[in-house]
Formats: structure tokens, C-alpha cells, sequence
């Protein structure tokens, strides 16, 4: 393991979007959604360690989560678990991160991670990741991993590939960015997947710390400079108190278009491996197998008439789970909520945000 490789994984998400399964208390990333026997995060967690020891990764969560990050990952460094006051966006999250680590390593290079998506083929990705640590080492880029598209997926951002160039590291192909495009809807998802040029943006990033502060800098000075201007309190007792008065005042952006958008040393490694940011009911319903009416069933006692292309979730194995005349549609069984509702209505971020507003025992 190069010793100066280190992991930066995001978890500070409230998971709305797998209401009622995912609350406030525990959100998506704490959750064994997949009937694993673990979360998405220690997924994540051992997925990294196999490249990347303990004391390099770092967690960047909610200070109400950094309890449940220690308990779930209990040999992370207390230290590394760093805790976010306020929900602040992609942008603050990695900066705070990044100058945490210059204090201690300015030579590392990093790859930045959420800690709730779903990875098939943990070879493959490792072997993108050992690839873009290396271009990134020896490089001033800015990476990003680019997923070839099967679908016209309307919830995913994609990026477009300069492919007349590109860098080639351990058969692994790095191309450009000439465009970042967000989330489409149908017709121009259809154009983008049919031009063959573009790419689904994976939110995994691998970087020197010296090209990311240089981009931050540039382009986002009142983001990094209130973290840069900690650096002599970073591991020591002040630390908390400098980071919570930091994030009362700083903006929230993601790095995305904060970043990303703007440099012009991007670039989109062309990866191949499974994966999906499992960011609704509806695409977990793509991941399941399927029986003979395109039903997706993850519950123990189910009797279903006249159903198909519906989802049924459910953790209850002693509750019978009746379902009759539904087309399309997800099911979600909890103790105390219970959700019906079209599969194409999932990524319903209205309708989590009336369940706050009138009901927020149940967030």
C-alpha cells in the first residue's frame, strides 16, 4: 500500500428518498437495505480497506451520526471520524476534509467517496481506483469516475467525454471532461446514452490534495479559506469549536458545480464495474431479482394476486403482507409506517418534506 493513499467517505445524508425505511435518527448509509448483514457504509468501509488502512480512511458525517459511524466502524480512529455541525453540502464537507489532511500529510492522494452506493465487482473497482490513485499521484487532474450508461437513467447527472484523447493506466481509460450534465429528463437521457459520449457521474472522486486546494481556492475562496485559516487547530481541543462557527457562516454548494464544473484539468475514468447510487425505492426495485410478473419481493410472508412490476419490502418475517391489484408500485412495510406508492413517484422529496411538516414523529 502506497502510504500516502487515503480514503475520504461522505455519510452524513438523511436518506429521504427511502422514507419510511430511512429516518433522521438512522438514515440510508446505517441501513442493512440489501439483507447483507451490513450497512452501506461498513460495505463501503471494507471495500476501501482492502487498498486503503485504517488510520487513512476518514468519515465525514453529521455530528448527531458520529456515534453511530464509531459503532458501525469501530476501528476507524476516533479522530478520523470528522463531524459536520451543519448539512453544508458536497463542497464544505470535502474542504474540511482536505485541510484536515494537509495538516498532517500535504503529499496525500485521495479518493473521495459516498458511503451509500451500491459497488458490483469489488475486483474491477478496485483496480479503477488503484489506476486513478496512480494518474492522480503523478498528475495535476481532477478525477472523476464515469459509468457507461445502460439505460437512460433521468435520476443520475452524466458527464460527456472528450474521447479523441485520453490517458490509459493499467488497461483503466481516462478521458477529458467537456461537459457536466445534470439530472435530464427522458428525451435528452436518450439523446445522451445514443451520442455514446457520456458518461453517468459516479459523486467518486480521486485527486492530490495539492490540485484539489489549488481548484478550491481558485473557485471557491470563501469555501476554503475559512478551513484553510484552521490549520494550527486541527487535531487539538479547539478543533470543534473553530469547525461549528466555520460552518454557521460558510455556503452551501456542492462540488459539482463548485468545483467540477469549472476546472478545466477534469477528468472522467471510464469504469465498467457494476453500480448505482441506490438513491430511491425505484432503483433499488432494478437491482432485485425479479420473479415471473417483474416482482421485486424482499419481505418474509407475502401473498400477491394480480400483481406485477411492484416492489414489496418488508423486515417483519412474522407479518403476512397482502397485496392485490397493483401495477407498479412500491411497497414499504415499517413497525409504525407503512408506504404505497407508484414506482415512479419515489423520488419524492415533497412528499418527505410534508411528512416533516405535518408529521415529524415519522422523519
Amino acid at each position: 500500500m502506497n502510504r500516502n493513499q487515503y480514503c475520504i467517505i461522505m455519510a452524513g445524508g438523511i436518506g429521504s428518498r427511502f422514507w419510511p425505511l430511512s429516518r433522521n435518527a438512522m438514515p440510508k448509509q446505517f441501513l442493512d437495505i440489501l439483507g447483507l448483514g451490513k450497512s452501506f457504509l461498513q460495505l463501503t468501509y471494507e471495500r476501501f480497506k482492502r487498498i486503503i488502512p485504517d488510520e487513512r480512511i476518514l468519515v465525514v458525517t453529521s455530528d448527531q451520526y458520529k456515534d453511530l459511524v464509531h459503532s458501525q466502524l469501530p476501528n476507524i480512529p476516533l479522530n478520523n471520524i470528522l463531524s459536520e455541525p451543519f448539512r453544508r453540502n458536497t463542497a464544505p464537507c470535502i474542504a474540511y476534509a482536505t485541510y484536515k489532511l494537509m495538516k498532517t500529510d500535504p503529499r496525500a492522494t485521495v479518493v473521495v467517496a459516498p458511503s451509500d452506493h451500491l459497488i458490483l465487482g469489488d475486483e474491477e473497482f478496485l483496480a479503477t481506483i488503484r489506476s486513478a490513485l496512480q494518474l492522480a499521484r503523478e498528475k495535476d487532474v481532477l478525477i472523476t469516475l464515469g459509468i457507461t450508461p445502460t439505460r437512460p437513467e433521468t435520476g443520475y447527472g452524466y458527464i460527456q467525454a472528450a474521447k479523441n484523447e485520453s490517458l490509459v493506466v493499467e488497461d483503466h481509460v481516462a478521458y477529458p471532461v467537456k461537459t457536466f450534465t445534470e439530472k435530464p429528463d427522458d428525451e435528452l437521457a436518450r439523446v445522451l446514452v445514443q451520442s455514446g459520449e457520456f458518461y453517468w457521474n459516479s459523486g467518486i472522486f480521486v485527486w492530490n490534495l495539492e490540485s484539489i486546494v489549488t481548484q478550491l481556492e481558485h473557485w471557491l475562496p470563501e469555501v476554503s479559506m475559512p478551513f484553510r485559516n484552521g490549520l494550527s487547530l486541527y487535531n487539538t481541543s479547539h478543533e470543534a469549536k473553530f469547525i461549528r462557527k466555520v460552518y454557521e457562516e460558510i455556503r452551501n454548494v456542492s462540488i459539482d458545480y463548485g468545483i467540477m464544473e469549472k476546472a478545466t484539468n477534469t477528468y472522467v475514468f471510464s469504469a465498467t464495474f457494476g453500480w448505482s447510487d441506490l438513491g430511491s425505492w425505484e432503483s433499488l426495485y432494478m437491482h432485485y431479482a425479479k420473479d415471473t410478473r417483474e416482482n421485486a419481493v424482499a419481505a418474509g410472508k407475502v401473498l400477491l394476486e394480480n400483481v406485477k412490476n411492484s416492489m414489496i419490502y418488508s423486515r417483519d418475517n412474522a407479518k403476512l403482507i397482502v397485496v392485490k391489484g397493483l401495477d407498479n408500485y412500491i411497497v414499504v412495510d415499517t413497525p409504525d409506517a407503512l408506504l404505497v406508492c407508484p414506482r415512479e413517484d419515489t423520488q419524492f422529496r415533497q412528499l418527505f418534506n410534508d411528512i416533516a411538516h405535518d408529521h415529524e414523529e415519522f422523519v
